[in-house]
């Protein structure tokens, strides 16, 4: 009677031990190649884990329980638990709907190498081309995110009209000269005057004779120049020929 007992007893705690035994593992691809970080789930519960650099994993499972293992760009795979140690191979090729690409950058006008965006503008190719005469004219024709608009019975600005970059205010707008700070005008813009209650710079007063090509850092950079550039930096470049005379006839 003892033996049967004893024997029950064994035969109770090898089953405990089969059920809460380890599962073990390696997932790859296609091409069996391992796939480190994808995530190992077992269905129903909480407990899961991740495969390490070889792709393998281990799980406190049982037999007959099922798994969930899913990694980015890969389809998501179901397995059932048959042994304690198991290979899963994922298909490649999750079905996108549709792919949108946005683009930030022309080659044949950004500086694709700068960790910004720089539209570098050549006004002596556009002074034949765009119709244009005045500074602000000519940033609204090619600079998609500059914006200066000409506007009558509002104060000063009839004279100096308030520029922006991407639609922020005129004194977040740092305007260089060859690198050095331009000088902001003296008029405040108020009236209901866009950017009112700001100081802007008056680019029109740069005339365009003298540039040779206009820099636009179309993205925040108050971290490099400082408040005043939270909009983004416009940067003149000036002819370097001097001591000639240059005459534009429109």
């Amino acid at each position: 009677m003892k033996k049967q007992l004893l024997l029950l007893v064994l035969l109770f705690l090898g089953s405990i031990a089969l059920l809460q035994s380890q599962v073990t593992g390696t997932v790859t691809d296609e091409d069996g190649t391992p796939l480190p970080g994808a995530s190992v789930v077992k269905k129903g519960t909480r407990v899961g884990t991740t495969t390490d650099f070889d792709g393998k994993f281990s799980i406190d499972a049982i037999i007959g329980d099922r798994l969930t293992i899913s990694y980015i760009g890969y389809q998501p795979k179901e397995v059932l638990i048959n042994s304690t140690i198991m290979s899963i191979t994922l298909v490649s090729g999750v079905q996108l709907a549709e792919v949108v690409i946005t683009g930030s950058r022309n080659p044949n006008r950004t500086a694709t190498e700068s960790t910004v965006p720089i539209d570098v503008i050549d006004v002596k190719q556009l002074a034949n081309a765009a119709p244009q005469v005045n500074l602000n004219q000519i940033l609204n024709y090619v600079a998609p995110s500059f914006t200066s608009n000409t506007q009558t019975i509002s104060d000063g600005t009839d004279h100096i009209d308030p520029a922006s970059l991407r639609g922020l205010g005129p004194d977040q707008v740092l305007v260089l000269i060859n690198g050095k700070r331009r000088h902001t005008s003296s008029l405040i813009n108020v009236n209901g005057t866009f950017g009112r209650g700001s100081v802007g710079t008056d680019l029109n007063a740069i005339p365009t004779a003298a540039i040779q090509r206009i820099e636009v850092l179309r993205d925040g950079a108050a971290a490099q120049y400082g408040s005043d550039a939270i909009a983004g930096v416009i940067n003149i470049i000036l002819n370097k020929n001097v001591d000639e005379l240059l005459i534009n006839v429109t």
